[in-house]
Parts: C-alpha cells; structure tokens; sequence
C-alpha cells in the first residue's frame, strides 16, 4: 500500500472518506431516534426508498440540488457537509501522519467526534453508544500509538471525567439549573482516554473559550440569549481535534 504514490492514496482516502461520511448521515439520523442502521435509507419526505445512484456521496446533493427525487422535498446540506469533512479530515491526517498507526487510531477518535459533534448540535444530547465505546478505544490508542502512556489515559479518564462531573453537580446545586449534560462529563472523560491527564485543562481551556466567542456572536446576531442552551460537545470535540495537532506546543506553554 506504501509504495502507491502518494497522491493516490490522499484520492483512496478521501473516497473512503466519502463512503464512510455517507454512513454516518444515516447514523445521525438514525441513532437518536434508535432506528436500525441497517436496512436501505427512505425518504424523510414521503418514505420512498432511495435508488443507490442517488445515495452517491457528494454527488447526489449536487446532481439534485438538495432536493429529494421522489417527492422534491428539500433536504439540508449536512449531508453534503459531513461527507466533505470526513473525507477532507481523514486524507488531512494521512497528510499530517502518513500511514502509521496514528492514522487508524486517530482516523477513529476523528470520526466519533464528527458524530458526536452532529447528533448534540441536532438533539443535545451524546449517545452512550460513542462516548463510551470511545473510551476503551483511547485505552487501546494509547497502547498501539504510544504517544502518551497507558497510565496517563487512565488518569486522563478518571480525571477528565470527575472533574465535569464534579463542576455539574456544583452548578446544578447552587443555581438549580443543569449546566454540563451527562453526555459532556462522558466526552471529556473519552478525550481523557485519548490524549491523557495532561490534556485536560487545555481541552477545557479550549473548549470555553470557542463556546464563549458563538455564544456571545450568537447573542450578537440575536439567535440566542444568555440563558439559551448550546451544546457544549461540538466545542469539546474541536478542542480534542486542535490538542491532536497542537498539543506538544500547548503543553509547552500551559507546563513550561
């Protein structure tokens, strides 16, 4: 496989990337609402089943202008949109790592976050089924990466997790109002897995400051007030994917 130029394994990867961000549309859809993720996909409009060449990634939004065949009802360019940044994501860590195990293990941890980061953006709320499949994964990353060691992912889950589960339940207690979900206290937990103990307070440095910026943008443009609610997991998940690459120049400045 190594000895295919390069150029050609970036276009097998990006395809791959494709076929899998198509997958993973039916999965944002389905999983929430705990559909089969088997079976062909329908219609939303009408429940026509869908033909195959029309469940081209990429290109069947495009040949239908998002529009579906069978009825024309509109369907959103999330579709389009998650199919382009799987792709565009996994050939960006080829790039970045060549075909090393950081690659599939990376490629993974890269794939939970996009759904992760969908399904709470659509329903607030991030299945069990990721965040703590994802867990044992960072387990089994460290060992096959060794970028970090098996005792730094388990600190990095006990703590990672603890400490949100402990800001919650403070939060919950002195305002009454739930703060950070179930769902979040478990991500971090995962990305604790990932990237160990070490990690933690950046990735919630991070992920505070990229929810403080929309937050108050989207006070700004009127979409939202200071009591709105904003899922907090798509902003766990970006900071989990700049620690990824950023990280050794993160722990310089944060642990000189």
């Amino acid at each position: 496989m190594t000895a295919l130029p390069p150029a050609l394994l970036v276009g097998m990867i990006f395809v791959f990337g494709m076929i899998l961000g198509s997958f993973f549309n039916v999965v944002i859809v389905r999983l929430p609402l705990e559909e089969s993720l088997g079976g062909r996909s329908k219609c939303r409009g009408c429940g026509a089943a869908i033909p195959w060449f029309y469940n081209i990634p990429l290109w069947s939004y495009l040949a239908l202008r998002g529009k579906a065949a069978c009825c024309g009802k509109r369907f959103s360019v999330e579709y389009f949109l998650v199919e382009l940044t799987t792709a565009c994501a996994l050939a960006g860590l080829y790039l970045y790592f060549g075909w090393t195990w950081q690659l599939l293990a990376y490629g993974v941890l890269t794939c939970w976050l996009i759904l992760i980061s969908v399904i709470d953006l659509h329903h607030q709320i991030i299945p069990d089924e990721l965040s703590l499949s994802g867990i044992p994964l960072g387990l089994a990353a460290a060992w096959l990466t060794q970028d970090i060691t098996w005792l730094s992912s388990l600190m990095g889950i006990f703590v990672g997790g603890g400490l949100f589960f402990g800001v919650a339940y403070l939060y919950e207690k002195i305002t009454g109002v739930e703060g950070l979900g179930g769902g979040d206290v478990k991500l971090l937990a995962m990305l604790g897995a990932w990237f160990g103990l070490e990690s933690i307070l950046i990735i919630i440095i991070l992920s505070t400051f990229l929810g403080s910026i929309v937050g108050v943008g989207m006070m700004a443009l009127g979409r939202a007030n200071a009591k709105a609610a904003i899922p907090f997991g798509p902003f766990l998940a970006v900071a989990g994917w700049i620690y990824l690459f950023s990280g050794p120049r993160l722990l310089e400045y944060f642990y000189p």
